[in-house]
């Protein structure tokens, strides 16, 4: 795909193209980026993404999500999405399945979903850390790759702007706790408003403080029926 890149952002996109190049040098051709957001928060959802990009795109901008202005994050992710042949898929899965079973399979089942979710199947993966989902499909799990790679750094920005507008929603629904402003982090005010209002319909039970707290009230339920 040709665009007017300066030669700095060229050379910078290239160098996120080796595993892709590698894996096309290996006979792969159709090779989907994976990653995904929202593993740590204390509500809302794990959310992935699978992108494919065409042999030669470079994205202007694109990196790992981490690194850009939030303002920078969503004019890239429109570029993403303005370009017809890019394929990608998204994966959401809720607190009630993260709680059920925990936040790395829930991850996992985001990753599966959103790999799913392409229209052409793809024979190589890359996938953001140091494990793989369980699938028949090969691929490679690379520690940063969001840094590293430009199909999982785009993989990275379509599930974090994702989220986001999934939170932002929540926002609207239950506003006491402000979700647009920390995304469900553990922030103080974050904290604050668990503290004032307890939990709603999708904070993580299974996180703590309120897997600590039931855990407490659980012992002293059985302790005054002893």
């Amino acid at each position: 795909m040709k665009q007017a890149l300066s030669l700095q952002e060229r050379t910078r996109l290239e160098s996120m193209m080796i595993w892709e190049r590698g894996a096309r040098n290996r006979g792969f051709k159709q090779i989907a980026g994976v990653d995904e957001v929202g593993r740590g928060p204390l509500a809302g959802p794990v959310v992935a993404a699978a992108c494919i990009l065409p042999e030669g795109t470079l994205i202007e901008g694109v990196d790992d999500s981490k690194k850009l202005l939030p303002s920078e994050r969503r004019e890239v992710f429109q570029k993403i999405l303005a370009l017809s042949d890019i394929d990608y898929g998204i994966g959401i899965v809720d607190s009630l399945i993260i709680d059920q079973i925990n936040i790395l399979q829930a991850t996992f089942q985001a990753m599966l979903i959103a790999i799913s979710r392409l229209n052409q199947k793809p024979d190589f993966l890359l996938v953001d850390g140091n494990k793989m989902p369980s699938t028949s499909i090969p691929g490679q799990a690379i520690i940063q790759g969001d840094s590293f790679s430009q199909s999982i750094a785009a993989a990275s920005i379509i599930a974090k702007e994702t989220r986001y507008q999934i939170m932002r929603a929540f926002d609207e629904q239950w506003p006491q706790y402000r979700f647009s402003s920390h995304k469900g982090y553990a922030t103080e005010e974050h904290m604050l408003a668990i503290q004032n209002y307890g939990p709603c319909p999708i904070h993580r039970m299974s996180f703590d403080p309120f897997k600590s707290l039931y855990k407490k009230e659980h012992q002293l339920d059985l302790f005054l029926s002893d």
